[in-house]
């Protein structure tokens, strides 16, 4: 098996990547459907109350993430995933049978966007730590990668199936078809062999775990910078569907059609920015950073397209640069994390992720309405740039950044910094969990064979 599918040969996570795919395509389906049903039924054409559904999904990543961190790394991971999708899974069933008996009014899709918020919020750090548990630690950056793929390729058939079945039977029946893909990952979880997993430690019950993990991360100056240059990036730079629409519409006069097009090229460089990452082993704060000031280097180039062929072509690299960044960013902070503080990590690192994005929204809304919608775009760019540089500067200065010339095999430059010394602490951490697990096991098998 090749290198970038690798993490397949694994029994689990065949289950696990084959269940979350399916489940991804019906949460695509569902996004697509519920703005459709606030923006043509439930209201007169009103892109503020998308925004406020939008702004009620994600409000609770900020608020709970914390706590849904000290979780992942409490309970038992895979009972805990499936309570999740569990929910999940309802959630979308209780708004499909609200729509289709024509009873849902905008502020029971409010109340339920900020349900699905709460339940996605406890989802997230588990669904992250839980990967660690299926392969081992050297596969875990091939896995990451493979997750993103699934997810990338769940964008690119997601809203195209919503859009016909919106047309052929309705948004009610997207959010029920929805409901039941969460079955599939659900059958996956109970499927997988127990004895096969890696199970991470657990954090023992105790006060003040949220802010242990605060402590920890302050401690980690590789992690802090990581967490700045995404948050930076996902707040002004990661907001797709605003600046695509204002560009299609506003820059080139196009219509619903053509911008749906620009989301789906994007999508393709995402894709193949995940299947790149999915054949790296051990991504780095630098590739973090360079990722970061590509996609600004990029999106910068993209603002001053004169022609819409053109912007959508470049939509290409930009998907390739942001999904490798953001890749590279969680493969690096989970493989450089010590196994019984991963899930509080994740957890902050998710809060900083997907919280800046409905922050920087408004901004670059409102840059588009009074300096045009090149500036929309531009603004992503500049300060993508402006934290990327900022970023190498300070870690030049500041880290004691070793670079030596390696003439073993192919000639090449090594460096080692802070990022590289935890991550090996870490792997040496799961090495010896892996080994006192697998010696666990033998005397197990050994005293009922006596």
């Amino acid at each position: 098996m090749t290198r970038t599918f690798y993490s397949l040969r694994y029994f689990n996570y065949r289950l696990w990547f084959v269940g979350a795919l399916v489940a991804n395509v019906g949460t695509w389906m569902q996004r697509v459907a519920q703005d459709w049903l606030v923006l043509t039924v439930l209201s007169d054409d009103s892109g503020f109350a998308v925004g406020i559904v939008t702004a009620l999904q994600f409000l609770p990543v900020l608020l709970l993430s914390p706590v849904a961190g000290v979780l992942a790394d409490r309970l038992p991971r895979r009972k805990l995933l499936i309570g999740t999708q569990a929910g999940l899974g309802v959630l979308a069933a209780g708004l499909g049978v609200m729509v289709l008996t024509e009873t849902a009014e905008l502020w029971h899709v409010y109340v339920f966007a900020l349900a699905l918020g709460v339940v996605s919020a406890l989802d997230g750090p588990v669904r992250q730590t839980f990967v660690a548990e299926m392969v081992p630690a050297s596969d875990l950056p091939n896995a990451v990668g493979l997750n993103s793929t699934s997810f990338n390729a769940a964008r690119l058939i997601g809203p195209g199936l919503a859009g016909l079945l919106i047309a052929a039977v309705g948004p009610g029946w997207v959010f029920i078809i929805n409901a039941v893909s969460f079955a599939a990952t659900i059958f996956s979880l109970t499927l997988m062999r127990t004895r096969e997993l890696h199970e991470l430690p657990h954090a023992a019950r105790g006060k003040g775990q949220v802010r242990a993990g605060l402590a920890y991360v302050r401690r980690r100056s590789d992690i802090v910078v990581i967490m700045v240059v995404v948050g930076v990036v996902g707040a002004f730079g990661l907001n797709f569907q605003l600046t695509s629409a204002v560009m299609a519409r506003e820059a080139f006069g196009k219509g619903a059609g053509e911008y749906g097009i620009l989301g789906s090229i994007l999508a393709i460089g995402s894709l193949t920015g995940a299947l790149l990452a999915a054949r790296r082993k051990h991504p780095r704060v630098r590739l973090v950073i360079g990722a970061a000031l590509a996609f600004g280097v990029t999106m910068g180039v993209q603002a001053f397209m004169p022609t819409y062929e053109l912007y959508a072509l470049l939509c290409i690299p930009v998907g390739l640069f942001s999904l490798t960044m953001m890749t590279a960013a969680n493969t690096a902070v989970q493989m450089s994390t010590e196994p019984a503080m991963r899930g509080r990590v994740m957890s902050l690192y998710m809060m900083v992720f997907l919280g800046t994005t409905p922050i920087g929204s408004p901004v670059i809304g409102w840059v588009s309405e009074a300096w045009g919608p090149r500036w929309s775009v531009g603004v992503g760019a500049i300060a993508s740039i402006l934290v990327a540089v900022v970023a190498a500067l300070w870690v030049k200065r500041s880290w004691h950044v070793r670079v030596r010339y390696q003439r073993l095999g192919r000639p090449h430059l090594v460096v080692e910094g802070p990022g590289e010394r935890h991550a090996h602490q870490a792997e040496r951490a799961e090495r010896e969990l892996a080994k006192a697990t697998l010696a666990k096991d033998e005397a197990q098998q050994g005293s009922e064979t006596a």
